[in-house]
């Protein structure tokens, strides 16, 4: 009977150890090495977020929320501004405001360029209008860096909704290869009283929208095991889609059978990145970046939204903004030879 319990107990443990497996190191994080720290504050401000991209002779611009350090905060006092460096390690000149008003807050963009047109987008917090404080995704285009911007008519392309959980922000977009355009964005659900994050998808054949959401949205989620992620950064390349989340309250500890029984919440351990074949079913995660502790040896400090400065095609630049001591917006990681990762 001894022998029995023995063998069952084996069992159960293998059963066990197979459920909880070790989250996978990327390929894509053992490609990465640490650059310096970026974009200073302007006095009496601080900066969050950097959207880089290239222009055709070689500069790096970089679209970034500036918020007032009194007088107000991101949700209602953010503006979005304009940088430019020789180099994706600056020095970088601030050329000024893109978007910045009394009646709205503009935060997080990311830049892209889809043919010939430059695309922004971004959360958009209309807090002085009937639908009061809420964060809502907005898109502007321009024919130039320079601009002007234009917003499109449809804004805010994607509502704050009971859907939602009166709840759509941080927008990644991403062409599919059948023309189609996808907005990734987060959403809330509420779950035992708490706000749950997920991740949600829009499309669209118009780029200025109007964008519905997807039948298959939240299209990643782990709202049932009471975590959360956010700060998603999607894109195509060389026929997968990819995401680069912040890893919020430990979905890899969870995943690894360690979960935190009161998670730290922000981008205090490392990110994640996320593979699919077809941006919907998005699977288990690796590790997508470090910690700054890791890369610099500095205290533990939030590192979240991750974006790629692209190059002629290809990945050169990870860069990650950083809410520690020091007066800049983050720190960048060179990308050095990743391909993408093998094919689950």
């Amino acid at each position: 009977m001894k022998t029995s319990y023995f063998f069952i107990s084996v069992f159960v443990l293998s059963l066990f150890s197979q459920l909880a497996m070790a989250v996978e190191e990327s390929d894509f994080v053992k490609s990465l090495v640490p650059g310096p720290f970026i974009l200073p504050s302007p006095e009496g401000t601080w900066t969050w977020c950097m959207a880089p991209i290239y222009d055709e002779a070689g500069k790096v611009h970089v679209f970034n929320s500036i918020i007032p350090l009194k007088g107000g905060n991101w949700k209602t006092k953010s503006k979005i501004s304009h940088w430019v460096a020789d180099k994706p390690e600056g020095p970088y000149t601030l050329l000024g405001d893109v978007f910045a008003s009394d009646e709205a807050s503009y935060h997080n963009p990311q830049i892209s360029k889809v043919g010939d047109t430059f695309v922004l987008v971004f959360l958009l917090n209309r807090h002085s209008d009937e639908n009061g404080s809420k964060q809502e995704v907005g898109i502007a285009t321009a024919k130039s860096l320079m601009g002007p911007w234009t917003e499109s008519p449809h804004n805010p392309i994607l509502k704050a909704t009971k859907r939602n959980g009166q709840h759509a922000s941080n927008p990644t977009l991403v062409v599919a290869p059948d023309g189609q355009y996808r907005i990734y964005h987060k959403t809330m659900i509420k779950k035992d009283g708490e706000n749950l994050r997920e991740i949600s998808l829009a499309t669209s054949d118009n780029l200025e929208g109007p964008y519905i959401v997807s039948d298959t949205s939240p299209v990643i989620t782990y709202a049932d095991k009471g975590i959360d992620i956010e700060d998603p950064y999607a894109f195509f390349y060389d026929g997968m889609y990819y995401m680069i989340v912040e890893d919020r309250q430990g979905v890899k500890n969870m995943l690894e059978g360690e979960q935190e029984e009161k998670p730290l919440r922000g981008g205090y351990r490392p990110g994640l990145i996320f593979q699919s074949k077809d941006g919907v079913d998005w699977g288990t995660p690796m590790v997508g970046y470090q910690t700054n502790k890791s890369y610099f040896g500095h205290e533990l400090a939030r590192s979240e939204r991750p974006h790629i400065l692209w190059k002629d095609g290809e990945p050169d630049y990870l860069f990650l903004a950083c809410h520690d001591e020091d007066p800049t917006a983050g720190y960048i990681l060179k990308i050095k030879d990743w391909k993408g990762e093998t094919v689950k």
